[in-house]
This record gives C-alpha cells, sequence and structure tokens, in this order.
C-alpha cells in the first residue's frame, strides 16, 4: 500500500514538472515578416506632384518657400566623402531653390561633371537620362543673379552658373553649381555666391585631382549619392 501511494505522488510530481517546462520552453518564435522595423520617416514637401515650375512663377514660389523653409545646412556624401556646406539667407532664392531641389531627391546620383585642379569643381548634372527626367518633373526656369551682397568667390565658396543659352543677364542655371578652391575675383558680378563650404574642402580638393579628359570630365565618374538637409 505503502508502494503504491509512493508511486502515485512520484507521477503526480512528474506530471507537474513536465507541465510547468512545457510553460518555460513553449515561447512562439518570431516571424520576420511580422516584426515592425522601425523607419526613418523624411521631411517631404506638400507640393503637389503635378506641379511644376516655370519662369512665369519660380520667383513669387520662391519667394513664399524661404519664408517657410529655413534651413540653411547641407551635406553632400560624395564617392570621396562628405562636404558640408552653410548657405546664406542673404542669397535667399538660391537657397530657398537648393533647399527645394534637396527636399525633392533632384542632386542624389547626379555627378561633378567638370573638375579643374586648384579652381573649381562643377556638379548638378549628368549624361544619366533619369536626372534629364528628375529636370522636368520639376521645371524649367532660371534663377536671377545676386551678386551684390558682399561675397567674394574666394576658396571654399558655392556659386550658381549662368545657363548655357544666350544669356545677358547671367541667369542662373538652378540645376547646377561650382565650389571654388581658389579665390578667383574675376568671377564676381557675374555669378551669385550662395553659401560657402564649412567642412570637407579637402574632399572637394581630392575630387578636383581625378584624371580627366579634355574637356574636364572626370574619366571615372564622381557621383553625389544624396544631399541631406543637415539644419
Amino acid at each position: 500500500m505503502r508502494f503504491f501511494v509512493l508511486t502515485l505522488l512520484c507521477l503526480l510530481i512528474f506530471n507537474c514538472e513536465d507541465k510547468q517546462s512545457q510553460k518555460k520552453t513553449s515561447t512562439p518564435t518570431i516571424d520576420s515578416t511580422q516584426v515592425k522595423t522601425e523607419t526613418k520617416v523624411e521631411e517631404t514637401d506638400t507640393i503637389p506632384e503635378s506641379f511644376l515650375l516655370t519662369k512665369d512663377n519660380a520667383m513669387e514660389f520662391f519667394l513664399q518657400y524661404e519664408k517657410e523653409h529655413k534651413e540653411n545646412k547641407v551635406r553632400m556624401v560624395t564617392d570621396y566623402g562628405n562636404i558640408d556646406i552653410l548657405l546664406f539667407n542673404e542669397t535667399k532664392f538660391h537657397r530657398a531653390n537648393f533647399i527645394y531641389l534637396a527636399k525633392k531627391g533632384y542632386f542624389n546620383d547626379t555627378q561633378f561633371y567638370r573638375v579643374i585642379e586648384n579652381y573649381i569643381i562643377q556638379g548638378g548634372s549628368t549624361d544619366d537620362r533619369d536626372i534629364m527626367r528628375k529636370r522636368r518633373y520639376i521645371g524649367k526656369y532660371l534663377l536671377p543673379t545676386d551678386t551684390k551682397r558682399g561675397f567674394h568667390h574666394d576658396r571654399g565658396v558655392i556659386s550658381m552658373p549662368s545657363s548655357d543659352r544666350e544669356n545677358p543677364y547671367k541667369l542662373a542655371s538652378p540645376y547646377e553649381f561650382f565650389i571654388m578652391l581658389r579665390d578667383v575675383h574675376e568671377l564676381d558680378g557675374d555669378y551669385t555666391i550662395f553659401g560657402r563650404v564649412i567642412s570637407g574642402l579637402d574632399v572637394a580638393d581630392k575630387i578636383a585631382n581625378v584624371d580627366t579628359d579634355d574637356a574636364d570630365w572626370p574619366l571615372k565618374n564622381v557621383y553625389i549619392r544624396k544631399v541631406e538637409i543637415l539644419d
């Protein structure tokens, strides 16, 4: 009788321990498709996709845009490192234009397509048709010069080139820019200086030293992977 009671107690204890063991080890595995990953939400403009900038509406648009978008620090992420730039509030249309294009993602995968050692690196364009398509979706317009702010084409400033077309008023091509690598004050008055490099000027020097063809186009493409808004 005592043996039977002991046996029964052992069975009951074993059964309870087994159930407790199952409770401890039955943690469900997580299906990776069910895991929510944290993603960074990028700031986007509320401009309708169908909106196009033109020579008739660009100035009015940027006059309002610059009041609502005060960012003035950007980072160019390039194949050779980062270049941080402070955009000048004094040249408000050109600052607003650059911020607008950066938020549109226009500069992503454009190139430094003209580089001259100890002179300039010029970027914002490419021979890629996808970039030309981006331009069509943003619009066709030019910006007026704004050259009487006391800035000079010193080493490290960023300026905006004129349009390729016949252009007696030196209207600026809004999609492109150049960074000065030495002082060239002869350019003052013709091109709008709208910012300066605050970090990464050595990166610009590296880019200017790459091998180029006779038209100053790098033999190996130098990409601007993206332009980030810092502040």
